[in-house]
C-alpha cells in the first residue's frame, strides 16, 4: 500500500507570521505618534455691539512691528534686545497680563513668533493679534 501518495500541493496559506508583523508595526506606530500636539492656544474675539471707537483703555499694551522689523511698545520705539526686559518691567507691576501684537502684513511670520516668544518669556499671559480691516 502506498499511503503517502495523496500528498499534493498545500492550498492553505499560513498568515500567522503576517499578523505578527502587522501587530509589531501597529505598536511601533502607536509609540512614535505624539500624544499631545504642541501649539498655541487661540481665542477668537467676539464681536462687540458697542461702537465706541474712541473709548480705548489706556492700560492696554500694544507691541507694533513695522515693515523693517522696527518694534514699538505703545508707540515707544525699542529694539528686539530690549523688548524682553521692558515687557518684564511693565508686567511685573500689573495684574492684567494681556498684550496685543500689531504687525505689518509684509513681515515674515518668524519675526512675529519671535516677539510672541519673548513676550511669553517676560511673563505676558494672553496675547492677541491685531489685524487691519480690509475694505
Amino acid at each position: 500500500m502506498n499511503i503517502g501518495s495523496n500528498k499534493g500541493a498545500m492550498s492553505n496559506i499560513n498568515i500567522t507570521p503576517y499578523i505578527d508583523i502587522l501587530l509589531v508595526l501597529l505598536i511601533i506606530f502607536m509609540v512614535i505618534t505624539p500624544v499631545k500636539q504642541m501649539d498655541l492656544d487661540v481665542k477668537v474675539p467676539q464681536t462687540s455691539q458697542d461702537n465706541d471707537k474712541g473709548a480705548i483703555d489706556p492700560n492696554v499694551i500694544v507691541v507694533s512691528i513695522g515693515e523693517s522689523a522696527k518694534i514699538a511698545i505703545n508707540n515707544e520705539e525699542t529694539t528686539i534686545g530690549q523688548l524682553g526686559s521692558k515687557l518684564q518691567d511693565i508686567y511685573s507691576k500689573r495684574a492684567n497680563k494681556n498684550m496685543f501684537v500689531s504687525a505689518s502684513p509684509k513681515l515674515a511670520y518668524s519675526d512675529v513668533v519671535r516677539v510672541i516668544d519673548i513676550a511669553k518669556g517676560a511673563g505676558v499671559g494672553d496675547i492677541g493679534l491685531l489685524t487691519e480691516e480690509v475694505h
